[in-house]
């Protein structure tokens, strides 16, 4: 298993998940889930394998997800900077 460092080195960037959901015993009542881990934007392959294992293991349905990434590890930036030469 890749370590977070290593995810990140992959492309994988650091998501989360608000996941609203209905009580089951009392559907007009809506709970909040928050789930964090590192995901492949903007298919999001392992948030949407933990959706599917919800909406077949879990009793509170679905009422909605909201989701934020941010990778931690971009590109270094390039800067030009002027510098006199010195003779």
């Amino acid at each position: 298993m890749a370590s977070g460092l290593q995810k990140q080195l992959m492309g994988f960037s650091l998501t989360t998940a608000e996941i609203l959901y209905h009580l089951p015993d009392h559907p007009s009542l809506l709970q909040s889930f928050v789930w964090q881990e590192y995901d492949q934007a903007p298919e999001f392959p392992t948030l949407r394998r933990f959706l599917d294992f919800w909406k077949t293991d879990i009793e509170g349905p679905l009422h909605s997800v909201n989701v934020i990434y941010q990778k931690l590890i971009t590109p270094g930036e390039v800067r030009l900077v002027n510098l006199e030469r010195f003779h």
